[in-house]
């Protein structure tokens, strides 16, 4: 069964930062892009960040460029999204999500996803 598992959501104060990771089991990680999203009360599931499945290629969204890192490392079949210079505006609930061939942004073109993990950055 294939299986996507985040951690490292916690709360912190603006300008601080979390690691998050995705552990993945189940499926042929290696074949996989995977991608962030997150979801704030209220709001539509956005893109966050995204890397393809070998790592040579990445995708952020405007709010996250600059302050954002994805990152893979396929032996531990795991990919990590270091967040720093936090802002409230990034709290949410975040998902990692795999995909053998969506496009980056389209959450519907993504086969598995996580739980999620909450982020909360107070101001």
């Amino acid at each position: 069964e294939a299986q996507l598992v985040e951690s490292g959501g916690g709360s912190v104060q603006a300008g601080g930062s979390l690691r998050l990771s995705c552990v993945a089991s189940g499926f042929r990680f290696e074949d996989f892009a995977i991608a962030w999203f997150r979801q704030a009360p209220g709001k539509g599931r956005e893109a966050v960040s995204s890397i393809s499945s070998v790592g040579g290629s990445t995708f952020y969204a405007n709010s996250v460029k600059g302050r954002f890192t994805i990152s893979r490392d396929n032996a531990k079949r795991t990919v990590y999204l270091q967040m720093n210079s936090l802002k409230p505006e990034d709290t949410a609930v975040y998902y990692c999500a795999a995909t053998s061939w969506g496009r980056p942004s389209r959450p519907e073109e993504h086969k598995y996803w996580g739980q999620g993990t909450q982020v909360t950055v107070s101001s």
